[in-house]
């Protein structure tokens, strides 16, 4: 799937499948949006707000109130690519957010999820 699809997927379809990927292996909806806030700087209601506004994913990210400066700490690999060494910033933030979910859906503790 080339990035302008993903950018254009509507975060209203992302955000339930990274809530079931989540639940799915015991964890909650609330450690989900606790990663996105810690991730975005976005408060849960405008995080719902995306969901009901149908905001395009690659909006979401864009439009991100406060990216964390300790997300560059998030290393590791989403399908095969190393996080760190994606070079289209936009696809970088999208991806630094389901490495996180899957630390998430592995087990790992919320303390070493949200680095720093």
């Amino acid at each position: 799937m080339d990035n302008e699809k993903v950018y254009a997927m509507k975060f209203s379809k992302i955000y339930p499948l990274l809530v079931a990927k989540a639940e799915k292996k015991g964890r909650t909806r609330e450690e989900v949006e606790q990663i996105i806030c810690w991730l975005t700087g976005y408060q849960v209601p405008e995080i719902e707000n995306a969901v009901n506004m149908s905001v395009a994913y690659g909006d979401f990210f864009q439009n991100a109130p406060g990216l964390n400066p300790n997300r560059k700490l998030i290393t590791g690999t989403v399908c095969g690519v190393r996080v760190e060494t994606i070079e289209e910033p936009l696809m970088q933030e999208i991806r630094y957010l389901d490495k996180l979910i899957d630390e998430l859906a592995k087990g790992k503790p919320m303390d070493k999820i949200l680095r720093g």
